[in-house]
């Protein structure tokens, strides 16, 4: 088996835009919940494969905490970078801001999702560990040290 080279947070990390659409709005003339959860695990999908160079599937988006709403035309930025790696799993950090016409952003969500490595024959298959460069990213990595084991703990039936 070949030797995986560690990877920094900051070789994964993926920003997407998106401009809300009307198709994109629930009955409350905010965006739907459901549109913004495909958004962030799209985005999250993405910084997996990029950290493993792998394929990838979610197993589980424990964490997703909507702050504020957003609505019609304003533009969403989705942030996602891994926080934390297991033997074949990734923890995805997405941060979802509203982005105003002169730049400012102002978070309306934060998700944590787990997200597994896969080979050709859609098994788990291991993922390069991660380096981490900053205070931030350390304390992190111990946050999602303690979420994987409130995971662990929770078998649902």
């Amino acid at each position: 088996m070949e030797e995986l080279k560690p990877k920094r947070v900051s070789d994964s990390k993926t920003e997407q835009i998106q401009i809300i659409m009307p198709q994109h709005i629930n009955g409350y003339d905010r965006l739907f919940g459901g549109q913004l959860v495909e958004w962030i695990d799209v985005v999250a999908c993405v910084a997996a494969r990029r950290h493993s160079g792998r394929n990838v599937t979610t197993l589980s988006i424990d964490y997703l905490h909507f702050k504020a709403p957003a609505h019609a035309n304003e533009t969403v930025v989705l942030i996602a970078r891994v926080t934390y790696v297991g033997r074949t799993s990734m923890e995805v950090r997405v941060d979802t801001f509203v982005e105003s016409l002169s730049g400012e952003r102002k978070s309306v969500n934060k998700a944590y999702l787990t997200i597994v490595a896969l080979d050709e024959h859609e098994q788990p298959v291991p993922v390069p560990s991660l380096i981490l460069e900053t205070d931030e990213q350390k304390a992190e990595w111990e946050a999602g040290k303690r979420r994987r084991e409130q995971r662990k703990k929770y078998k649902p039936e």
